[in-house]
């Protein structure tokens, strides 16, 4: 994964980060805490400009929050409370769960969105509620860019001060990513276990 990411940069330049930041957030396994880390030190060797370097990434990121976005708009609000009402059971999930996460989402949305960026493994996939609540796109659009410029510099910059070391990056943040995602699933099965004893209890 190293060096095809760092081939493609050597290859394509900026243009090749843009591309990369754009797939980072479809495809979670490209990881942004190898391509910036990447960039940052090819600017320390001086083929790249270090601000630059940090726009392009902040641009892929924004524009590769798109796709879910329009995803979760298109999708809606109301078709998943449907399909939730009518297939939820399930899940022990109901349109009425669906309704209070997105409230939620409009109360807390905001923050979610610029906090959400910077954490390893959810940052791509908070797109999603926020089209499905709908929030405005110059909103989602703003907090987006803020968080992913104060992710891309912290990498970039951590590239670009390690240099040749700026592997290390991924090393150590990979396993924060393994935590958080192993910490939210644990999350949602004691919610799935909370709800089934409530069910069977008013059953």
């Amino acid at each position: 994964m190293a060096d095809w990411v760092q081939g493609l940069m050597d290859s394509m330049g900026y243009l090749g980060i843009l591309l990369l930041m754009i797939l980072e957030n479809l495809f979670p396994p490209i990881p942004s805490e190898l391509i910036m880390p990447s960039a940052g030190f090819a600017a320390a060797r001086g083929d790249l400009s270090l601000p630059l370097v940090i726009l392009m990434g902040v641009l892929g990121s924004v524009i590769g929050t798109l796709p879910l976005y329009y995803i979760g708009r298109a999708f809606g609000e109301e078709r998943l409370v449907a399909w939730a009402d009518k297939h939820g059971k399930w899940l022990t999930l109901s349109g009425q769960d669906i309704r209070r996460a997105d409230d939620w989402f409009d109360r807390h949305g905001a923050k979610a969105v610029l906090f959400g960026r910077l954490v390893p493994g959810i940052r791509s996939l908070l797109s999603l509620p926020a089209g499905m609540s709908e929030m405005p796109m110059p909103k989602f659009l703003i907090y987006s860019a803020i968080g992913s410029g104060l992710w891309s510099t912290a990498l970039a910059y951590a590239g670009y001060v390690l240099g040749e070391n700026y592997d290390r990056v991924e090393q150590y943040i990979s396993p924060v990513s393994k935590i958080v995602l192993v910490g939210l699933a644990v999350a949602a099965l004691a919610w799935f276990l909370k709800r089934r004893r409530e069910q069977q209890v008013r059953a």
